[in-house]
């Protein structure tokens, strides 16, 4: 276990009072199992509250013990200061002899998070101190969280803005070619220009459908449409979808699947998961290739294969997938066009129905994407 040292200051001008609290918390320890964490406490005593501004200025605390009636300042007026300070580990307990309706909302209002009302026992000491240091490690968990939710969303956001601008520069390149020529002159490049500024348009068209399927999925707020799924007009209405691309270059898609392969799923939700596989099948496929998909059903599982005859990945490539913007990058890829969402948006999505998604990949040889899922259930996991 894990542990941690918490500094209390104690602030009463009474010796008997930081005296007893001293020894009482030299000798405890709040142990959190659920963090693997135990902590441990330094004390440091002062008679004033002036002393305390000065220690807490050089070096804060996480747990105040401020008696409320002391020599010169009061510990309302010192709590007052400590609150503008605006520490976010730091919290105060207000000691006093004279607890009453009125000092606990003026204490409140200046920051205070508990009262110890004197004459209080160990006891009483303890469990005020196991309340706040709970309360101190939920906060600091909720904090983290936060950060970590802003950096998320801002590499999330920076890669996305990185990925829309090559296409984005590419059209206006090309844009400001056609507007600068007399197009009748030479038509074909004019179609050659055209068709490029089409590409990229329709890569950045389906980033941001990957997107919104991404988000759709993260948000929680999507409403299925649970019914009984025939998982193989689902695969045919996806090989429909790509067969342009795979005529275009003479790539085969197959479908085996033994009769009916049903589950019970929203149907958007296993096409999106399909066509994310063959649309990867045949775009990182060689010419003249082949796309098979194999769907069975074993016990309570529906398992999902779609083998290309591509180009392959190293099993460091493989370890990268399934990454959010997530794209492999070599010579083999470097003219093929891709989101980086759809494998991350089809793990998520194995995720809600209990699955997961794996690869297994040979350089030159090609790749095997295997997803298996079971029936969707309201308590399912959801993606982390």
């Amino acid at each position: 276990m894990n542990q941690e040292v918490f500094k209390v200051l104690v602030v009463d001008d009474e010796p008997g009072i930081r005296i007893g609290i001293s020894r009482v918390l030299q000798s405890f320890s709040v142990k959190l199992d659920e963090e693997n964490l135990n902590i441990i406490f330094d004390v440091d005593t002062v008679e004033t509250a002036e002393e305390a501004i000065e220690k807490i200025k050089k070096s804060p605390p996480q747990i105040i013990l401020l008696d409320n009636k002391l020599p010169g300042m009061s510990g309302i007026e010192a709590l007052e200061v400590i609150t503008s300070m605006k520490l976010p580990e730091t919290y105060t307990i207000i000691i006093t002899a004279y607890a009453s309706i009125e000092s606990a909302v003026k204490a409140t209002k200046y920051g205070a998070y508990d009262f110890l009302p004197k004459p209080f026992t160990p006891t009483d000491l303890k469990n005020t101190i196991y309340k706040v240091v709970k309360q101190l490690i939920v906060e600091r968990k909720a904090r983290q969280l936060a950060e970590e939710k802003k950096r998320i969303r801002f590499e999330f956001l920076s890669v996305l803005a990185h990925e829309l601008k090559a296409p984005i520069n590419a059209v206006d390149g090309y844009l400001k070619i056609l507007e600068d020529m007399d197009v009748t002159k030479n038509p074909e490049l004019v179609k050659d220009l055209i068709r490029r500024c089409i590409i990229r348009n329709d890569y950045m068209r389906k980033m941001i459908n990957d997107l919104l399927d991404l988000t759709r999925i993260e948000s929680g707020q999507k409403v299925r449409n649970i019914t009984d799924v025939d998982l193989r007009e689902i695969a045919q209405r996806a090989i429909e979808t790509n067969l342009i691309e795979a005529q275009k270059r003479n790539i085969t898609i197959t479908l085996h699947a033994d009769g009916p392969v049903n589950i019970k799923a929203d149907a958007g939700e296993m096409e999106i998961i399909l066509n994310n596989l063959i649309s990867n099948g045949v775009k990182y496929n060689k010419d003249n290739g082949k796309v098979d998909i194999y769907l069975s059903r074993e016990n309570d599982k529906v398992i999902i294969k779609v083998a290309d005859t591509g180009i392959g990945m190293t099993p460091e490539e493989c370890s990268k997938l399934f990454r959010d913007f997530a794209r492999i990058r070599n010579k083999k890829t470097e003219n093929i066009l891709g989101s980086g969402l759809g494998l991350s948006t089809v793990k998520k999505l194995a995720q809600i129905y209990n699955g997961d998604v794996s690869v297994h990949s040979i350089p030159d040889e090609g790749s095997t994407f295997t997803v298996e899922i079971k029936d969707y259930e309201e308590k399912s996991t959801q993606p982390t």
